[in-house]
């Protein structure tokens, strides 16, 4: 365990006795301050995190919110055991959804303080900075103050030259949506007051990981900024969620906000994990040729072997946040071919009217692939994905 945890551990069993102490029947005092903190398989870090935050807010009302993807680990019971021992903890478990942005709008909807601040489980974030975020709040016209790696005084922490060239360039390519006045919009610490969620969600786009660049870019009229310096720390339990899937998800968000909303990301990632399966198609159906198959026998083949690829492809990347496994991976791929099968009936349907109105080969192949892209992807996501899956619980 690095020097955070080791010091953190020292002072838990004070902490702990700290909220033992508190008056369970009296009144509780509603929070000033309702900190989220999306979760997935943060167990080892959350009795750290609220020994942290316990140390850090002093007088200050707060209340953490906990918002767990059903993390395998059990993250959420271990929140439910220290908010038995008096902590002001609260946890919410969301059973097949997945995602940072979705899981912080939850808990910012739940939460019962004017303000409301995001960090993350994983001890990453700096918590002693909380108290001088929310005074600049109270004591300023900021609509958000962020935590900032990019001013005088933050830093990057330990972080390789590949990882800080590719957090400098998403960064850059905010400044499409952004402007240059903020300096570290990619920042997953900040505060807000409640009223901004309220303001900008329905507006959001919660998909992906950077809920900050999304509330910025949601809110119908600039929101102003307040940032103070912090360095990142290493992290101190677990493993971090940093993946190329994180990297498409911001460049699909970029997309979805440049379009305002028309190009949804996942249809984007649908789209381009169909069009790898029409290379894979043609591919198949080029060797089959060569090893003297007819047309017929050759097309059936090739075409079994994209939607093969194509379903196994969505499951791990469009729809990783549902994932199907076992006997629903089964069941999905089949009911996912029947979809495509259908959605190339709506190809044929609406490339043959389309001819009979313009005349025009390229238009009406285009129009019928549209169809059937709009179509496949609207009834997958519901049907095949959108299923709900049951899960066998642990025994307590």
């Amino acid at each position: 365990m690095n020097e955070v945890g080791s010091a953190l551990t020292s002072t838990d069993k004070s902490t702990q006795q700290s909220l033992a102490s508190r008056d369970r029947s009296g009144p509780t005092l509603r929070p000033i301050l309702s900190i989220v903190t999306p979760s997935y398989n943060e167990r080892g870090n959350i009795r750290l995190l609220v020994t942290a935050l316990t140390q850090a807010m002093g007088p200050v009302a707060w209340e953490l919110i906990v918002v767990d993807d059903d993390s395998p680990d059990e993250t959420w019971r271990e929140v439910l055991n220290v908010a038995a021992e008096g902590a002001p903890v609260r946890c919410i478990r969301r059973v097949g959804r997945r995602g940072l942005a979705s899981a912080v709008v939850e808990g910012a909807m739940a939460a019962q303080g004017e303000y409301v601040a995001v960090i993350d489980a994983d001890m990453q974030h700096d918590e002693t900075l909380l108290v001088r975020m929310l005074d600049t709040l109270q004591q300023s016209d900021a609509d958000i103050v962020i935590a900032s790696r990019h001013v005088k005084g933050g830093g990057l922490g330990e972080w390789n030259e590949g990882r800080k060239r590719l957090s400098a360039f998403a960064t850059h390519c905010s400044r499409l949506l952004i402007g240059d006045n903020v300096s570290d919009p990619m920042s997953g610490f900040f505060m807000t007051r409640r009223a901004v969620f309220d303001n900008v969600v329905y507006d959001l786009s919660q998909q992906g990981y950077k809920i900050l660049l999304d509330i910025l870019t949601a809110s119908r009229k600039p929101l102003k900024v307040a940032e103070l310096p912090y360095v990142f720390r290493d992290r101190a339990e677990g493993e971090s969620k940093l993946d190329v899937m994180v990297v498409a998800e911001y460049a699909f968000l970029l997309v979805e906000k440049l379009s305002h909303g028309l190009l949804p990301p996942r249809f984007i990632l649908f789209s381009l994990v169909g069009g790898l399966g029409l290379v894979i198609h043609l591919a198949t159906l080029g060797i089959l040729k060569s090893f003297g198959e007819s047309f017929l026998q050759a097309q059936t083949i090739a075409t079994l072997v994209a939607m093969s690829f194509n379903f196994v492809l969505n499951n791990m990347t469009t729809y990783r946040s549902q994932r199907l496994r076992g006997w629903n991976f089964i069941l999905g791929y089949f009911i996912f071919c029947a979809v495509c099968s259908l959605g190339a009936l709506a190809n044929l349907s609406v490339a043959n009217l389309a001819i009979s109105q313009v005349n025009s080969w390229p238009f009406a192949g285009a129009a019928g692939a549209l169809m059937s892209a709009v179509f496949n992807f609207s009834v997958s996501t519901k049907f095949v994905w959108g299923r709900t899956k049951k899960r066998t619980p642990k025994a307590a």
